[in-house]
Parts: structure tokens; sequence; C-alpha cells
């Protein structure tokens, strides 16, 4: 649902889709962090949970270190095969 949401972000034409295609995206990411704890509660016993329910949340930083030079590239294609920066 979240790729499928992420997506149609391409096909936004105007205030209100993005508006609602946001909403929709922030409805279908909203149970991603508790369910990957619950996931990892089946996996993992009690004993060792806690170090990969540490390296999950080291996850969030790391991905902003690499993610936000290749989303400032992402954003420096403004206008290539007609679609704005952010789409």
């Amino acid at each position: 649902t979240w790729g499928i949401i992420s997506a149609l972000m391409a096909l936004v034409s105007g205030v209100t889709s993005f508006y609602v295609l946001r909403f929709l995206l922030g409805v279908a990411e909203a149970g991603f962090f508790p369910g990957i704890i619950l996931y990892l509660t089946y996996w993992y016993p009690a004993e060792y949970r806690a170090r990969f329910i540490a390296a999950f949340a080291i996850a969030v930083p790391v991905s902003t270190v690499i993610g936000a030079p290749v989303s400032g590239l992402l954003l420096g294609l403004d206008g290539v095969m007609g679609l704005k920066g952010w789409q």
C-alpha cells in the first residue's frame, strides 16, 4: 500500500490531490514502526530483543545520513521528464 501511494505521488496535479495522497501515505506508514517492533518480538527471545530493537532504532539516523544527500540530488532534477523536483 505504501509503495503504491508513494508512486501515485508522481501524478499529483494540484494542492487537493497532494493533501489527499499525503494523508493516505501517512495512514499507510502509521503502523510500520509498531509492526516491526511486534515482528522482532516474534523472532528474537527476550534476552536478545533489546539489541535488535536498538539496531532498528539506529537505522533511523543512518537512513537520514544516507537519504538526505540522495534527496538533495533528486530535488536537483527539477524539470527532468516534465516532473517537478519533489515528484
